[in-house]
Protein backbone atom coordinates (compact mmCIF):
# COMPACT_ATOMS: atom_id res chain seq x y z
CA UNK A 1 0.00 0.00 0.00
CA UNK A 2 1.19 3.62 -0.83
CA UNK A 3 0.87 5.87 1.98
CA UNK A 4 2.68 9.43 2.49
CA UNK A 5 3.27 12.01 5.16
CA UNK A 6 1.29 15.39 4.06
CA UNK A 7 1.40 18.88 5.25
CA UNK A 8 -2.37 19.74 6.05
CA UNK A 9 -4.29 21.79 8.23
CA UNK A 10 -5.05 20.98 11.87
CA UNK A 11 -6.54 22.88 14.95
CA UNK A 12 -4.24 23.97 17.94
CA UNK A 13 -4.64 21.85 21.12
CA UNK A 14 -6.74 23.74 23.14
CA UNK A 15 -8.97 24.31 19.83
CA UNK A 16 -9.03 20.82 18.62
CA UNK A 17 -12.23 19.76 20.95
CA UNK A 18 -14.86 22.34 19.23
CA UNK A 19 -13.27 21.72 15.57
CA UNK A 20 -13.87 17.79 15.81
CA UNK A 21 -17.17 16.77 14.65
CA UNK A 22 -18.99 13.82 14.17
CA UNK A 23 -18.75 12.71 10.38
CA UNK A 24 -21.48 14.09 8.37
CA UNK A 25 -23.52 10.76 7.77
CA UNK A 26 -24.56 9.76 11.22
CA UNK A 27 -26.18 13.35 11.61
CA UNK A 28 -29.05 14.59 10.37
CA UNK A 29 -29.50 18.15 9.59
CA UNK A 30 -31.30 19.03 12.70
CA UNK A 31 -28.90 16.74 15.02
CA UNK A 32 -25.84 18.65 13.11
CA UNK A 33 -27.41 22.32 13.72
CA UNK A 34 -28.02 21.12 17.83
CA UNK A 35 -24.39 19.79 18.05
CA UNK A 36 -22.87 23.27 16.59
CA UNK A 37 -25.32 25.66 18.30
CA UNK A 38 -23.00 28.43 19.75
CA UNK A 39 -19.78 26.57 18.44
CA UNK A 40 -18.59 28.79 15.26
CA UNK A 41 -15.45 26.03 15.09
CA UNK A 42 -17.58 23.38 14.91
CA UNK A 43 -16.36 21.57 11.11
CA UNK A 44 -19.91 20.59 10.92
CA UNK A 45 -20.24 24.44 9.58
CA UNK A 46 -18.36 22.89 6.48
CA UNK A 47 -19.90 19.23 6.14
CA UNK A 48 -23.00 19.87 6.66
CA UNK A 49 -23.27 23.64 5.84
CA UNK A 50 -26.96 23.99 5.47
CA UNK A 51 -26.97 24.44 9.17
CA UNK A 52 -26.37 28.28 8.92
CA UNK A 53 -29.32 28.50 5.75
CA UNK A 54 -32.90 29.00 6.46
CA UNK A 55 -34.47 25.56 7.26
CA UNK A 56 -35.83 23.60 4.66
CA UNK A 57 -33.20 24.61 2.22
CA UNK A 58 -32.07 21.38 -0.09
CA UNK A 59 -28.42 20.07 1.22
CA UNK A 60 -27.48 19.36 -1.83
CA UNK A 61 -28.04 22.93 -3.22
CA UNK A 62 -24.88 25.38 -4.35
CA UNK A 63 -25.80 27.50 -1.76
CA UNK A 64 -25.03 25.06 0.81
CA UNK A 65 -21.62 24.27 -1.12
CA UNK A 66 -20.94 28.09 -1.35
CA UNK A 67 -21.62 28.60 2.47
CA UNK A 68 -19.34 25.34 3.19
CA UNK A 69 -16.36 26.68 1.66
CA UNK A 70 -17.15 30.17 3.20
CA UNK A 71 -17.19 28.82 6.55
CA UNK A 72 -14.14 26.69 5.52
CA UNK A 73 -11.95 29.86 4.79
CA UNK A 74 -13.35 31.69 7.81
CA UNK A 75 -11.78 28.35 10.05
CA UNK A 76 -8.67 28.98 8.58
CA UNK A 77 -8.23 32.89 8.89
CA UNK A 78 -9.43 32.59 12.65
CA UNK A 79 -6.17 32.12 15.16
CA UNK A 80 -5.50 28.48 15.82
CA UNK A 81 -8.57 26.97 13.97
CA UNK A 82 -7.57 25.56 10.95
CA UNK A 83 -3.64 25.95 10.60
CA UNK A 84 -0.98 24.94 8.02
CA UNK A 85 1.48 22.20 9.54
CA UNK A 86 4.64 23.23 9.52
CA UNK A 87 6.16 20.37 7.71
CA UNK A 88 4.85 16.82 6.17
CA UNK A 89 3.54 14.74 9.18
CA UNK A 90 1.79 11.10 9.80
CA UNK A 91 -0.37 10.95 12.90
CA UNK A 92 -1.33 8.46 15.46
CA UNK A 93 -5.28 8.69 16.57
CA UNK A 94 -6.47 6.88 19.77
CA UNK A 95 -10.27 6.78 20.59
CA UNK A 96 -11.59 5.32 23.20
CA UNK A 97 -14.49 4.57 24.70
CA UNK A 98 -16.02 2.79 27.92
CA UNK A 99 -13.25 0.01 28.38
CA UNK A 100 -12.12 -0.35 24.24
CA UNK A 101 -9.45 1.75 22.43
CA UNK A 102 -8.09 1.53 19.04
CA UNK A 103 -5.19 3.02 17.49
CA UNK A 104 -5.03 4.12 13.93
CA UNK A 105 -2.60 5.86 11.48
CA UNK A 106 -3.93 9.31 10.43
CA UNK A 107 -1.96 9.49 6.80
CA UNK A 108 -3.12 9.82 2.95
CA UNK A 109 -3.35 6.79 0.83
CA UNK A 110 -3.21 7.03 -3.11
CA UNK A 111 -6.53 6.57 -5.71
CA UNK A 112 -4.55 4.26 -7.97
CA UNK A 113 -5.01 1.93 -4.93
CA UNK A 114 -8.77 2.44 -4.49
CA UNK A 115 -8.87 2.36 -7.87
CA UNK A 116 -6.96 -1.12 -8.84
CA UNK A 117 -8.78 -2.86 -5.49
CA UNK A 118 -5.67 -3.32 -3.38
CA UNK A 119 -8.32 -0.82 -0.94
CA UNK A 120 -11.09 -3.58 -1.12
CA UNK A 121 -14.95 -2.55 -0.79
CA UNK A 122 -17.72 -3.99 0.85
CA UNK A 123 -20.62 -1.84 0.09
CA UNK A 124 -22.06 -0.45 -2.86
CA UNK A 125 -22.43 3.62 -2.87
CA UNK A 126 -25.45 5.55 -3.30
CA UNK A 127 -25.53 8.28 -6.57
CA UNK A 128 -27.00 11.36 -4.40
CA UNK A 129 -25.06 11.05 -1.45
CA UNK A 130 -21.42 10.22 -3.90
CA UNK A 131 -22.48 13.24 -5.95
CA UNK A 132 -22.64 15.51 -2.69
CA UNK A 133 -19.75 14.64 -1.21
CA UNK A 134 -17.88 14.85 -4.92
CA UNK A 135 -18.75 18.55 -4.80
CA UNK A 136 -18.16 19.09 -1.13
CA UNK A 137 -14.51 17.99 -2.33
CA UNK A 138 -14.42 19.45 -5.70
CA UNK A 139 -15.45 22.90 -4.16
CA UNK A 140 -13.20 22.94 -0.79
CA UNK A 141 -10.50 21.53 -2.72
CA UNK A 142 -9.97 19.00 0.52
CA UNK A 143 -10.78 16.08 1.94
CA UNK A 144 -12.73 17.54 5.59
CA UNK A 145 -13.10 13.68 6.62
CA UNK A 146 -10.90 10.65 6.87
CA UNK A 147 -12.06 7.07 5.45
CA UNK A 148 -11.79 4.42 8.33
CA UNK A 149 -9.84 1.49 6.35
CA UNK A 150 -8.77 -1.40 8.15
CA UNK A 151 -5.60 -3.81 7.40
CA UNK A 152 -4.99 -7.27 9.21
CA UNK A 153 -2.53 -7.13 12.48
CA UNK A 154 1.16 -6.21 11.62
CA UNK A 155 3.98 -6.72 14.35
CA UNK A 156 5.99 -4.62 12.78
CA UNK A 157 2.99 -1.34 12.70
CA UNK A 158 2.47 -2.40 16.29
CA UNK A 159 6.44 -2.15 17.20
CA UNK A 160 6.19 1.64 15.46
CA UNK A 161 2.68 2.61 16.93
CA UNK A 162 3.51 1.58 20.64
CA UNK A 163 6.91 3.19 20.35
CA UNK A 164 5.22 6.63 19.47
CA UNK A 165 2.13 6.35 21.52
CA UNK A 166 4.53 6.20 24.72
CA UNK A 167 5.40 9.66 24.37
CA UNK A 168 3.26 12.80 25.17
CA UNK A 169 0.61 13.71 22.86
CA UNK A 170 -0.13 16.58 20.60
CA UNK A 171 -3.58 16.92 21.76
CA UNK A 172 -6.17 14.72 24.51
CA UNK A 173 -9.50 15.60 24.88
CA UNK A 174 -12.90 13.91 25.70
CA UNK A 175 -15.74 14.76 23.86
CA UNK A 176 -19.34 15.06 25.12
CA UNK A 177 -20.58 11.71 24.08
CA UNK A 178 -17.66 10.54 26.52
CA UNK A 179 -15.21 8.98 24.01
CA UNK A 180 -11.77 10.21 24.45
CA UNK A 181 -9.46 11.56 21.17
CA UNK A 182 -5.92 11.70 21.48
CA UNK A 183 -3.59 12.65 18.69
CA UNK A 184 0.58 12.17 18.31
CA UNK A 185 1.81 14.18 15.76
CA UNK A 186 4.55 12.28 13.98
CA UNK A 187 7.24 14.18 11.12
CA UNK A 188 8.26 12.78 8.15
CA UNK A 189 6.65 9.51 8.99
CA UNK A 190 9.51 7.37 7.12
CA UNK A 191 9.17 4.48 9.34
CA UNK A 192 5.20 4.06 8.68
CA UNK A 193 5.50 4.56 5.11
CA UNK A 194 8.43 1.86 4.80
CA UNK A 195 6.11 -0.47 6.52
CA UNK A 196 3.07 0.15 4.82
CA UNK A 197 4.20 -0.49 1.71
CA UNK A 198 4.56 -4.67 2.40
CA UNK A 199 1.30 -4.81 3.54
CA UNK A 200 -0.93 -5.83 0.52
CA UNK A 201 -4.13 -4.65 0.67
CA UNK A 202 -6.22 -2.72 2.95
CA UNK A 203 -10.33 -2.46 3.49
CA UNK A 204 -12.59 0.16 3.90
CA UNK A 205 -14.65 -0.21 7.34
CA UNK A 206 -16.12 3.32 6.93
CA UNK A 207 -16.83 5.93 4.51
CA UNK A 208 -17.16 4.36 1.07
CA UNK A 209 -19.02 7.81 -0.19
CA UNK A 210 -15.91 9.69 0.78
CA UNK A 211 -13.37 6.83 -0.66
CA UNK A 212 -15.31 7.03 -3.85
CA UNK A 213 -15.60 10.93 -4.22
CA UNK A 214 -12.05 11.60 -3.36
CA UNK A 215 -10.86 9.21 -6.23
CA UNK A 216 -13.29 10.70 -8.40
CA UNK A 217 -12.21 14.39 -7.84
CA UNK A 218 -8.94 13.23 -8.49
CA UNK A 219 -9.42 11.38 -11.52
CA UNK A 220 -11.35 14.73 -12.98
CA UNK A 221 -7.86 16.37 -11.80
CA UNK A 222 -5.96 14.15 -13.53
CA UNK A 223 -7.34 13.88 -16.65
CA UNK A 224 -7.65 17.91 -16.61
CA UNK A 225 -3.35 17.97 -15.87
CA UNK A 226 -1.38 17.37 -19.14
CA UNK A 227 1.47 17.06 -16.85
CA UNK A 228 0.39 14.21 -14.73
CA UNK A 229 2.77 12.75 -12.66
CA UNK A 230 0.70 11.09 -9.85
CA UNK A 231 2.57 12.69 -6.99
CA UNK A 232 0.19 15.78 -6.92
CA UNK A 233 -2.07 16.44 -3.70
CA UNK A 234 -4.93 15.49 -5.84
CA UNK A 235 -3.71 11.16 -5.93
CA UNK A 236 -4.64 10.99 -2.36
CA UNK A 237 -7.11 10.92 0.01
CA UNK A 238 -7.05 11.38 3.60
CA UNK A 239 -7.51 8.02 5.50
CA UNK A 240 -7.28 6.50 9.41
CA UNK A 241 -6.22 3.17 9.18
CA UNK A 242 -6.71 0.73 12.09
CA UNK A 243 -5.67 -3.12 12.73
CA UNK A 244 -8.12 -5.20 12.67
CA UNK A 245 -7.73 -6.96 15.90
CA UNK A 246 -8.90 -3.54 17.40
CA UNK A 247 -11.87 -3.00 16.05
CA UNK A 248 -14.97 -2.97 17.79
CA UNK A 249 -18.07 -3.80 15.73
CA UNK A 250 -21.85 -2.83 17.36
CA UNK A 251 -24.49 -4.76 15.24
CA UNK A 252 -27.40 -2.44 12.79
CA UNK A 253 -30.68 -3.40 14.00
CA UNK A 254 -33.72 -2.95 11.60
CA UNK A 255 -37.39 -1.78 12.42
CA UNK A 256 -40.30 -2.07 9.93
CA UNK A 257 -43.43 0.20 9.76
CA UNK A 258 -45.79 -2.53 9.32
CA UNK A 259 -46.86 -6.57 8.89
CA UNK A 260 -47.35 -6.55 5.64
CA UNK A 261 -51.13 -7.34 6.72
CA UNK A 262 -51.06 -9.99 8.57
CA UNK A 263 -51.80 -10.26 12.18
CA UNK A 264 -49.37 -10.48 14.93
CA UNK A 265 -50.06 -14.23 15.78
CA UNK A 266 -50.04 -14.93 11.79
CA UNK A 267 -46.71 -13.55 11.67
CA UNK A 268 -45.38 -15.40 14.15
CA UNK A 269 -46.51 -18.70 12.60
CA UNK A 270 -44.99 -17.79 9.07
CA UNK A 271 -41.75 -16.70 10.34
CA UNK A 272 -41.73 -19.98 12.75
CA UNK A 273 -41.65 -21.92 9.15
CA UNK A 274 -38.27 -20.71 8.82
CA UNK A 275 -36.61 -20.42 11.91
CA UNK A 276 -36.93 -21.71 15.04
CA UNK A 277 -38.99 -19.54 17.73
CA UNK A 278 -38.26 -19.34 21.95
CA UNK A 279 -40.03 -16.97 23.73
CA UNK A 280 -38.93 -14.52 26.27
CA UNK A 281 -35.75 -14.15 24.50
CA UNK A 282 -32.54 -12.41 25.59
CA UNK A 283 -33.27 -8.67 23.40
CA UNK A 284 -29.57 -8.97 22.15
CA UNK A 285 -28.62 -12.35 20.16
CA UNK A 286 -25.54 -14.20 21.95
CA UNK A 287 -24.27 -15.72 18.90
CA UNK A 288 -24.14 -15.96 15.11
CA UNK A 289 -27.23 -17.51 13.65
CA UNK A 290 -29.47 -15.86 16.22
CA UNK A 291 -31.71 -12.61 15.63
CA UNK A 292 -33.78 -11.41 18.89
CA UNK A 293 -37.52 -10.42 17.74
CA UNK A 294 -39.34 -7.49 19.69
CA UNK A 295 -43.38 -7.84 18.74
CA UNK A 296 -46.16 -7.01 20.83
CA UNK A 297 -44.22 -5.94 23.99
CA UNK A 298 -42.23 -9.70 23.58
CA UNK A 299 -38.65 -10.44 22.79
CA UNK A 300 -38.27 -13.95 20.71
CA UNK A 301 -35.83 -15.50 19.91
CA UNK A 302 -34.66 -16.61 15.85
CA UNK A 303 -32.54 -19.15 15.25
CA UNK A 304 -31.83 -20.04 11.38
CA UNK A 305 -30.40 -23.44 10.44
CA UNK A 306 -26.72 -23.38 8.98
CA UNK A 307 -26.72 -24.59 5.12
CA UNK A 308 -22.78 -26.08 4.24
CA UNK A 309 -23.48 -24.60 0.86
CA UNK A 310 -24.28 -21.31 2.08
CA UNK A 311 -21.68 -18.79 0.71
CA UNK A 312 -19.80 -15.68 2.96
CA UNK A 313 -22.93 -13.55 2.03
CA UNK A 314 -25.70 -16.12 2.45
CA UNK A 315 -23.89 -16.25 6.16
CA UNK A 316 -24.79 -13.35 7.42
CA UNK A 317 -27.80 -13.19 9.91
CA UNK A 318 -28.61 -9.89 7.74
CA UNK A 319 -29.01 -12.03 5.06
CA UNK A 320 -30.91 -14.48 6.38
CA UNK A 321 -33.03 -12.11 7.92
CA UNK A 322 -33.56 -10.63 4.66
CA UNK A 323 -33.97 -14.26 2.39
CA UNK A 324 -36.22 -15.55 5.09
CA UNK A 325 -38.41 -13.04 6.79
CA UNK A 326 -38.33 -9.29 5.06
CA UNK A 327 -38.51 -10.37 1.43
CA UNK A 328 -40.82 -13.54 1.81
CA UNK A 329 -43.33 -12.20 4.74
CA UNK A 330 -43.04 -8.58 5.18
CA UNK A 331 -42.52 -7.81 1.08
CA UNK A 332 -39.06 -5.63 1.71
CA UNK A 333 -37.74 -6.63 -1.36
CA UNK A 334 -35.01 -4.01 -1.63
CA UNK A 335 -33.81 -1.92 2.13
CA UNK A 336 -31.85 0.23 0.03
CA UNK A 337 -35.09 1.96 -1.18
CA UNK A 338 -38.24 0.40 0.79
CA UNK A 339 -39.41 3.87 3.21
CA UNK A 340 -40.92 0.53 5.31
CA UNK A 341 -37.84 -0.21 6.83
CA UNK A 342 -35.42 1.47 9.10
CA UNK A 343 -31.95 0.85 10.63
CA UNK A 344 -30.84 1.21 14.26
CA UNK A 345 -26.78 1.64 14.90
CA UNK A 346 -26.24 -0.74 17.68
CA UNK A 347 -24.94 2.25 20.06
CA UNK A 348 -28.38 2.95 20.79
CA UNK A 349 -29.04 -0.18 22.17
CA UNK A 350 -31.76 -2.41 21.98
CA UNK A 351 -34.31 0.15 24.11
CA UNK A 352 -34.34 2.22 21.32
CA UNK A 353 -36.26 -0.74 19.18
CA UNK A 354 -38.38 -1.41 22.13
CA UNK A 355 -39.21 2.44 22.35
CA UNK A 356 -40.33 2.57 18.30
CA UNK A 357 -42.34 -0.45 18.26
CA UNK A 358 -44.10 0.34 22.01
CA UNK A 359 -44.99 4.10 20.40
CA UNK A 360 -47.03 2.25 17.60
CA UNK A 361 -45.11 3.59 14.66
CA UNK A 362 -43.26 0.67 14.11
CA UNK A 363 -44.59 -2.49 14.37
CA UNK A 364 -41.66 -4.82 14.49
CA UNK A 365 -37.98 -4.84 15.22
CA UNK A 366 -35.03 -7.13 14.82
CA UNK A 367 -32.02 -7.19 16.67
CA UNK A 368 -28.86 -8.50 15.17
CA UNK A 369 -25.62 -9.93 16.41
CA UNK A 370 -22.59 -8.12 15.13
CA UNK A 371 -20.97 -8.72 11.95
CA UNK A 372 -17.09 -9.80 12.11
CA UNK A 373 -14.27 -7.91 10.81
CA UNK A 374 -12.91 -11.28 9.58
CA UNK A 375 -16.35 -11.76 7.71
CA UNK A 376 -16.47 -8.33 6.40
CA UNK A 377 -12.75 -8.92 5.08
CA UNK A 378 -13.68 -12.50 4.02
CA UNK A 379 -16.46 -10.72 1.89
CA UNK A 380 -14.63 -7.84 0.27
CA UNK A 381 -11.72 -10.44 -0.61
CA UNK A 382 -14.43 -12.39 -2.85
CA UNK A 383 -14.90 -9.26 -4.37
CA UNK A 384 -18.48 -9.37 -3.22
CA UNK A 385 -20.95 -6.78 -1.51
CA UNK A 386 -22.42 -6.65 1.73
CA UNK A 387 -26.40 -6.47 2.19
CA UNK A 388 -27.09 -2.52 3.25
CA UNK A 389 -26.82 -1.21 6.52
CA UNK A 390 -24.81 -4.24 8.06
CA UNK A 391 -21.89 -3.08 10.17
CA UNK A 392 -22.27 -0.18 12.82
CA UNK A 393 -18.31 1.13 13.72
CA UNK A 394 -18.01 2.77 16.92
CA UNK A 395 -16.94 4.71 18.22
CA UNK A 396 -16.76 7.54 14.69
CA UNK A 397 -14.04 8.90 13.67
CA UNK A 398 -13.75 13.17 14.28
CA UNK A 399 -13.60 15.01 11.18
CA UNK A 400 -11.52 18.28 11.92
CA UNK A 401 -8.61 16.63 13.80
CA UNK A 402 -6.48 16.96 10.32
CA UNK A 403 -7.69 18.26 7.01
CA UNK A 404 -5.84 17.02 3.78
CA UNK A 405 -5.97 19.98 1.24
CA UNK A 406 -4.83 19.53 -2.43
Amino acid sequence: MRIRAFQGLRPQPDKAAKVAALPYDVVSTEEARALAAGNPLSLLHVTRAEIDLPEGTDPYSEAVYAKARENFERLQREEGSLARETEPCVYLYRQSMGGHSQTGLVTVCHIEDYENDRIKKHEKTRKAKEDDRTTLNRTLRAHPGPVFLTYKDDSRLRELTEAVVSGAPFFDFAAPDGVRHTLWRVAGGKAFVDAFADVPYSYVADGHHRAASAARVGKELRDANPVHTGEEDYNWFLAVLFPAGELNILPYNRVVADLNGLSADEFLRQVGAGAEITSDADPSPTCPGQVSMYLGGRWYGLEFAADANEGPIERLDVSRLQDKILAPLLAIDDPRTSQRIDFVGGVRGTSELERRVDSGEWAVAFSMYPVTVGQLMEIADAGAIMPPKSTWFEPKLRSGLVVHTF
